[in-house]
């Protein structure tokens, strides 16, 4: 199959082996792949985040010298099952998943493994146990959006929110959009979202932000405290680069509630005393369970999370790699799609 392939910290077009789908195992053509900004990580920090997985107990299996298909977010064609493998889905039929695959004792992250190839090429192998049947009328473009929408669904949940719970959102890149979404769902007002590109907050007010701030006209913190006043604050964290955490604890008000989603790839540093003397709660998060997958791809085809101004460009395999360039300035795109049939 013709696949875009991360290879020596560069993006190549290469034709790969087919996947083979083992015991267990549904075999699906990729419709859509979104990239993601741990995509955009990987490429140039993929050691760093085998040490951090190792470091946290759980290693990701990825040997980056080796060739690796990216892509976590997508929407697929089931096309046939590995051996003693009932059908869960149709052949046919269009599917999304979370991205792991079982094999041999050992848990497979696609997208992120030397094995099991991701979303930039034109066939995957997924657990046939998790794959989720796209609902009918949902477009394939939107339930790719299902994994990084997940993301900010379980965030929103891992932050315990309460009736009278107000938020600030720092950062609208597509986790910090993700979050405002799921905020939204929950129906949390008001909800003020901070970014530098005006592209950004602009997406942000589409998904459900009430006000939205450019924090080198003003402190975010300000805007927010027009619009919730002394509600209880919940501030997510959604950037991810050294410094933010430091800035956010500092600005944060007495007894607020910090969500840490954006990655960050770099040692940080905070200064403990200032959450101390705020009494400040820190609260990491990643990924999301099952069952807030499962919820976000049906809130998704209810049209209770809007995605569809989300998508702002679409590349076959060969425009991969520019698509890596593009996404790195801030107003250029929000989420480009990899179709690779195109």
């Amino acid at each position: 199959m013709r696949a875009a392939v991360m290879r020596r910290n560069a993006l190549v077009v290469d034709t790969v082996p087919d996947p083979i789908p083992g015991p267990g195992e549904v075999l699906v053509r990729t419709l859509a792949c979104g990239i993601c900004g741990s995509d955009l990580h990987a490429l140039v920090h993929a050691d760093k985040m085998v040490e951090a997985a190792r470091a946290s107990g759980a290693p990701l299996g990825l040997d980056p010298s080796r060739d690796v298909v990216l892509g976590h977010e997508f929407c697929a064609e089931v096309l046939d099952y590995g051996p003693d493998t009932p059908p869960t889905v149709r052949p046919g039929r269009r599917v999304v998943s979370m991205p792991v695959v079982f094999r041999g004792g050992a848990m497979h992250a696609v997208g992120y493994s030397n094995e099991v190839p991701g979303g930039y090429g034109e066939l995957m192998v997924l657990p046939s146990s998790l794959v989720l049947e796209v609902p009918n009328g949902l477009a394939t473009e939107h339930a790719a959006l299902t994994e990084p929408m997940a993301v900010g669904l379980h965030a929103v949940e891992k932050a315990r929110l309460g009736p009278y719970d107000a938020a600030l959102v720092y950062g609208c890149g597509p986790v910090g959009l993700a979050v405002i979404a799921a905020l939204a769902l929950r129906r949390v007002e008001p909800i003020v979202a901070a970014d530098f590109s005006a592209m950004r907050r602009d997406l942000a007010l589409a998904v459900g932000a009430h006000g939205v701030v450019d924090p080198r006209e003003r402190p975010a913190i300000e805007a927010y405290r027009e619009l919730a006043d002394l509600r209880p604050t919940v501030v997510f964290e959604c950037v991810g680069v050294p410094g933010v955490l430091d800035q956010v604890m500092r600005q944060a008000p007495l007894g607020s509630r910090i969500v840490v989603v954006g990655v960050c790839m770099e040692n940080d540093t905070i200064w403990p005393m200032v959450g101390i003397n705020k009494e400040l709660s820190v609260q990491f998060v990643f990924a999301y369970q099952p069952q807030e997958f499962a919820a976000t791809l049906q809130a998704i085809a209810e049209g209770r999370i809007r995605v569809a101004p989300l998508v702002t460009g679409r590349v076959g395999v060969d425009g991969v790699a520019q698509a890596f360039d593009e996404l790195r300035r801030p107003d250029a795109h929000a989420k480009i799609l990899v179709e690779p049939w195109r």
